[in-house]
């Protein structure tokens, strides 16, 4: 760490709950003065608590905005009346590439830069050193503030938004993925064969590499026809099953897409 470049940091921390409250721990840790701030939730030991976004906002060198989505136009709009000329605002959330966008000219409107940074795993376990996307002209600016402090950070040569985009593309394999796995394992149990799937998944998960990839692609295109058939009877099984079949009707129509290009 390089305390030279820690020395006399300031940095405000916006929206303190799971994510805020353990990366603002760690920045007090690595030596930076932190200013925190969320209506419900109090500031974590060593965090000086402030009564709101402007007030934590003030004399800051760095504003890290880890709210929800929704609540960061807001956030935004009430920090920026304390920033001043040279403090740089992180967006943490995950909005989309576009409302990034959007926020990063409502700050460059108030002469405020403004860096896109995309959390890329989760942040309990992590906090500081969670892996982190970020875009915007800014975005080696943000890098240098926080890589002393022990933060990987990755600078994407583009835009705000294009960590979002990354992102998101990210989540919806990860998600997908996710989502599919809970339905089936779901209708499993319905069923009564819930770990013989379970170990089915794991095996698969297990010795996939990239020619699985290959093949779920080419295979989903090649045979489309004859697998929305598959889906639909997926679908009319889980539905007799009682379980929504929500993962299901959604592969049936893409399947159903692919097959009339």
């Amino acid at each position: 760490m390089n305390s030279t470049a820690v020395a006399g940091l300031r940095i405000a921390v916006l929206g303190l709950g799971e994510a805020g409250a353990a990366i603002a721990s760690d920045l007090v840790a690595a030596g930076a003065l932190v200013r925190g701030y969320d209506p419900k939730v109090a500031a974590p030991p060593g965090v000086v608590g402030t009564g709101g976004e402007a007030e934590a906002a003030a004399g800051s060198d760095l504003v890290l905005s880890v709210n929800s989505a929704s609540a960061a136009p807001d956030a935004l709009r009430a920090g920026l009346a304390g920033t001043a000329p040279g403090c740089l605002w992180a967006e943490l959330n995950t909005a989309s590439p576009a409302e990034k966008r959007r926020l990063g000219e409502v700050a460059a409107d108030a002469g405020i830069a403004l860096v896109d940074v995309a959390l890329m795993a989760t942040v309990p376990g992590r906090g500081l050193r969670t892996p982190m996307l970020a875009s915007g002209a800014a975005a080696g600016r943000y890098a240098g503030l926080l890589r002393p402090l022990g933060a990987r950070v990755d600078v994407l040569d583009g835009p705000a938004g294009l960590a979002a985009e990354r992102k998101l593309l990210r989540s919806v394999f990860y998600k997908g993925w996710a989502a599919a796995a809970v339905e089936a394992l779901e209708a499993a149990r319905a069923a009564g064969c819930e770990e013989w799937l379970r170990e089915l998944i794991t095996d698969e998960l297990t010795q996939a590499d990239s020619a699985t990839l290959d093949r779920l692609v080419d295979g989903s295109h090649r045979h489309a026809v004859r697998r929305t058939a598959e889906m639909q009877a997926a679908a009319d099984m889980l539905d007799d099953l009682d379980v929504p079949p929500l993962i299901s009707t959604a592969s049936r129509d893409l399947l159903h897409r692919l097959s009339t290009r």
